[in-house]
């Protein structure tokens, strides 16, 4: 009987689609898997992390909408972790499920967008099954880095996340002098927006802005080559 509800509350708290516009990302009636990371410096509006490797399973898509190309990514990691794979393996859901923007250039109107679900600690030292061909999923293992985050409250959209990422370079250029190259290397290419909440959670929602500035004169953070 225990075991019956267990499954139960998981697949309640499964990720879906787009309601009413809005990215239905995570249910807060479970407890999710995240990466880990440890704190190396801490401001009132931003944080500085320091995440060992991590492995996620990627969707690429290029589009010209944060919102749709994010529903687009996830849907085809959906179906991954239900069983779209060799092994026909059911994964566990976890949180955040990353957005990471490549803005376009040389007058191009669409964006790169990688859309990660993070793999489970189980992982860590062996491959995950492999995505079915049809899905065009790739594992991306992430080197030991640095990562600036803000948080930001509401919903992840089209009309904020550059916004925020903007104002995150603004804080840490104005804070930190010695990381305005570790910026300017990063601002038109590499950011990511976090995402922890459903949309039916209207209230206290998480999300969060992720820049890489390994390089930062931080005890623990990599020097970037």
């Amino acid at each position: 009987m225990e075991k019956l509800l267990l499954l139960v509350v998981t697949m309640a708290a499964t990720i879906n689609y787009l309601s009413a516009g809005k990215l239905l990302v995570l249910s807060a009636a479970y407890t999710f898997e995240s990466p880990s990371y440890s704190v190396v410096h801490l401001e009132s509006d931003f944080e500085i992390r320091l995440y060992k490797e991590i492995s996620w399973m990627s969707a690429l898509v290029h589009g010209t909408s944060f919102l749709n190309s994010t529903r687009d990514g996830f849907h085809r990691l959906y179906q991954y972790l239900h069983g779209a794979n060799l092994n026909s393996t059911h994964f566990s859901m976890t949180k955040p499920v990353l957005t990471s923007i490549s803005p376009s250039h040389h007058g191009s109107s669409s964006s790169s967008y990688t859309v990660r679900y993070y793999l489970p600690s189980e992982y860590k030292y062996k491959s995950p099954p492999q995505p079915s061909a049809e899905l065009n999923l790739q594992l991306d293992k992430w080197k030991s880095q640095c990562i600036a985050v803000r948080k930001f409250s509401g919903y992840a959209n089209d009309d904020n996340v550059e916004k925020e990422k903007d104002a995150l370079v603004s804080s840490l250029t104005k804070r930190l002098p010695a990381l305005m190259q570790a910026v300017e290397n990063n601002l038109y290419y590499n950011y990511s927006i976090a995402q922890y909440n459903a949309s039916k959670h209207r209230t206290g929602r998480i999300n969060e802005v992720w820049m890489d500035v390994s390089g930062f004169t931080a005890e623990g953070c990599p020097v970037k080559l």
